[in-house]
This record gives C-alpha cells, sequence and structure tokens, in this order.
C-alpha cells in the first residue's frame, strides 16, 4: 500500500531578492550589493543587504511559514533586525552566530503566536510525522543539498523548509536553491537527504 504525499501550499521566498539569480550569488559572479531588487529586503543600504544576504536562510523560511499562515510579511532585513534583538542572531564585528534555534522560537510564538519549537534531535520519521500534522519544519542541512547528487563535505549549516513528504523523501522549499532545480518544491529522497542533514531545526505551526 502506497503512502500518499502530504504537501503543503507554501510559498517560496529565497534569501537574495532576485531569485532567477542566486547562481550568480552563490558562485560570486554577482556581488549581493548589486541586487536590483535589493531595497525590497528594508535594508538601509546595499551594504546591509549583502552582508545579512547569504545569512538569511532562517528568516526566508520564516517569511514562507508566515505567508502559508497569512500572517503579514515582513521584509527580510527588519525581520533579521528583530531576531538580533531576540538573541537568535549574535554579531560581532563581520561575525554573526545563529541562527540560534531556541530564541528563534521564542520569539516567532511571542511575536507572531505561532506554535514554534526547537529541536535538537529531529529524525526523518518525525520530521514526516510532522508534515503529515499539517505543521511545517526549519532542518538543518549543508547548503549543498540544491545540488543533492554532490556529496557534501559535511552536514548542517544552511536551513530549508520542509512542506511536504512521503515515507520515500521530503520535499523542500530551498531559500539558496537553484531556480527552476531545487528552489520550490524540490523532492530529495529521505537516503540522500540523510547525507545533508544534521537532524536538528525548528517545528512551526499555527
Amino acid at each position: 500500500m502506497s503512502v500518499p504525499t502530504t504537501q503543503h501550499p507554501v510559498p517560496y521566498y529565497s534569501q537574495w531578492e532576485s531569485r532567477t539569480l542566486v547562481p550568480e550569488f552563490i558562485t560570486g559572479q554577482l556581488d549581493a550589493a548589486d541586487d536590483p531588487l535589493w531595497q525590497k529586503s528594508g535594508a538601509d543600504t546595499p551594504q546591509e543587504y549583502a552582508f545579512w544576504a547569504r545569512r538569511m536562510c532562517g528568516v526566508a523560511c520564516l517569511r514562507m511559514a508566515l505567508d502559508f499562515w497569512r500572517h503579514q510579511v515582513p521584509p527580510s532585513v527588519p525581520l533579521v533586525r528583530d531576531l538580533c534583538e531576540a538573541g537568535a542572531y549574535v554579531r560581532d564585528g563581520n561575525t554573526v552566530k545563529g541562527l540560534i534555534y531556541a530564541p528563534f522560537a521564542e520569539y516567532v510564538a511571542e511575536r507572531w503566536g505561532m506554535e514554534a519549537k526547537a529541536v535538537p534531535h529531529l529524525p526523518a520519521a518525525l520530521v514526516q510525522e510532522t508534515i503529515e500534522s499539517g505543521r511545517l519544519a526549519l532542518l538543518s542541512a549543508h547548503k549543498t543539498v540544491r545540488t543533492p547528487e554532490v556529496d557534501p563535505p559535511n552536514k548542517g549549516g544552511h536551513l530549508v523548509l520542509a512542506v511536504g513528504s512521503t515515507k520515500e523523501g521530503v520535499m523542500l522549499h530551498n531559500p539558496s536553491g537553484l531556480p527552476g532545480v531545487s528552489q520550490e518544491f524540490a523532492v530529495v529522497p529521505w537516503l540522500t537527504f540523510d547525507r545533508f542533514y544534521a537532524k536538528r531545526g525548528v517545528i512551526i505551526g499555527e
């Protein structure tokens, strides 16, 4: 007996404003400060936007969840500022610690009234159960999950949003995915995803 697919119609957001230019941003062919849509981020300058753009995978996932549950979706950089105040990002000069899951989950619950729980051990079975229950999961995976045919150097470090699942695989919205390939509703077999997945994340519900 086949297991039916659970797929939530979650809107997609990239961590860069120009989602079609992601290949150029991740390879360094184009500086994020030259993103023609940078002002949509709510940043004060192109440089502020460029500093945060490559670090905003968790913010992009949050914006997707907010849109899915029909909340007003703020621009990305104002959300970053809120998360800095909440302790979910800790900036020291040009280095940033975060996204830190516990204060992030507390912020989501307090600011947006949504269920949010940091989960330090989030195996595939629990991810599938989460999706089937109507919730979403921010999952820590290596950034190269955008090209799952290539082995990653390690696991974790980048956040993707699980928006669907089957017994065989997980369906992802990847904030740094490749347009038309791995940005939205990208299905990755569980066995493949395991090479990238650090088995931790944040569960969000309404």
